[in-house]
């Protein structure tokens, strides 16, 4: 996988930059730009190069249709408040063109000036983006020099824009993936011990192959969230009305069988609303957990002092999903003393790693993930990269075109 960094000539370059700007939005502005400010030292390298970029994102599933909602035009306009000068949009339609559009669209692109900046619409208004079809890779590939991959959030799609064109024109990593990739080998492939993993979250089907994978390498697994609700309700505890996958609890019993799995001593158990709640001792032994009516919301006190002191021991952390139903108090309090723990033990002490959409909305609650090594863009992407999964976006990177 060749980095922009080794280019050593992009003045008047067509850049075609795949990213993942795929924001929330409230109105006609953008709610949360994180994702934009991720791959602002991309664009930015390119500008100071005097290279002309063009920029390619999807935003939500349109699923092959155009919808007003999910035009990129707040996004347009807020990369051009970050970058300092203006930006301007194409519209693209449903990225079927004709003869007589394709010739207007090779004239905007051949007027732009170095270090100038386009940005085209929604590509998943495209019904050939997730078909991966070789007619739309086309399309894109006849606009530009040059292929750079920054969105790592979408590198394990097997898309137009994504792996499609980088098999069609000489195709780079930028800094984002590139940084997100070496962070990412670091856990998997050269990680300092104790080596310890804090996993949750309610989806547990997609964690199976990250645990498969993980359990060679790691010195701890640190349970919490839908995750440890499956893995009991596999060993026959009664867990009431709590967020579980029946079909994965016979899979989750036997990986996680070793002893390097570190499970709660206390519960916190309750209804939704957090209005009624109390705290569970969780027994050796299968035993009956929370009423029907109730659920398991997060992990209790003792298991909080339990999992610091893993944590606080680890040279490498990597941490995948809530440990409890944090958007709802009192059960916020086990992810935030997780999150603040993660982040106290990282840049320095040990190597951490964050990922996954509600693990990072915790941190940035702490509003300490300015502590953490690498905090990775890429929820499923980096799931299944750690699962030992060859993302076909990187793989195109590395194709002979």
């Amino acid at each position: 996988m060749k980095s922009i960094t080794g280019l050593k000539n992009l003045k008047n370059k067509k850049v075609l930059l795949r990213v993942d700007f795929n924001v929330p939005l409230s109105g006609k502005r953008v709610a949360d730009s994180a994702r934009v400010q991720a791959s602002l030292p991309t664009i930015k390298f390119l500008l100071k190069k005097k290279a002309k970029v063009i920029i390619v994102s999807h935003l939500g599933r349109p699923e092959g249709k155009i919808a007003r909602a999910l035009k990129l035009d707040p996004v347009v306009r807020e990369l051009g408040v970050m970058l300092g000068k203006p930006v301007k949009k194409l519209e693209t339609g449903n990225w079927r063109w004709s003869e007589k559009k394709r010739a207007y669209f090779k004239k905007q692109i051949d007027q732009m000036r170095p270090g100038q900046v386009i940005m085209l619409d929604n590509i998943r208004f495209s019904p050939d983006e997730e078909k991966n079809s070789v007619v739309l890779a086309r399309e894109l590939a006849g606009l530009a020099d040059i292929f750079v991959l920054d969105g790592f959030a979408v590198a394990h799609r097997a898309a137009a824009s994504v792996s499609g064109v980088a098999q069609l024109i000489p195709s780079f990593a930028g800094l984002l993936l590139t940084a997100e990739i070496k962070g990412l080998e670091k856990v998997l492939k050269r990680p300092k011990k104790p080596f310890v993993a804090v996993l949750g979250g309610i989806k547990t089907a997609s964690k199976t192959p990250l645990l498969k994978n993980l359990l060679p390498k790691v010195n701890h697994i640190l349970l919490g969230g839908g995750l440890l609700n499956s893995y009991l309700l596999g060993k026959k505890y009664r867990i009431g009305a709590s967020v579980a996958e029946r079909e994965s609890a016979p899979v989750l019993k036997r990986v996680l069988a070793g002893k390097k799995l570190v499970r709660p001593v206390d519960l916190v158990v309750g209804d939704k609303d957090g209005k009624n709640f109390r705290l569970v001792a969780l027994g050796r032994q299968p035993h009956k957990i929370c009423a029907k009516e109730e659920a398991i919301f997060d992990i209790g006190p003792e298991t909080i002092c339990l999992y610091a002191g893993y944590i606080k021991s680890a040279k490498t952390l990597l941490w995948n999903g809530a440990v409890g139903y944090f958007e709802q108090k009192p059960y916020n309090i086990g992810t935030f003393a997780i999150a603040r723990l993660v982040a106290a033990r990282s840049r320095g002490k040990a190597f951490g790693v964050i990922g996954g959409g509600e693990t990072v909305q915790a941190m940035v609650a702490t509003g300490m993930e300015e502590f953490v090594d690498l905090v990775s863009t890429g929820g499923g992407a980096m799931l299944e990269f750690l699962s030992g999964k060859v993302l076909p976006g990187i793989k195109a990177l590395g194709s002979k075109k």
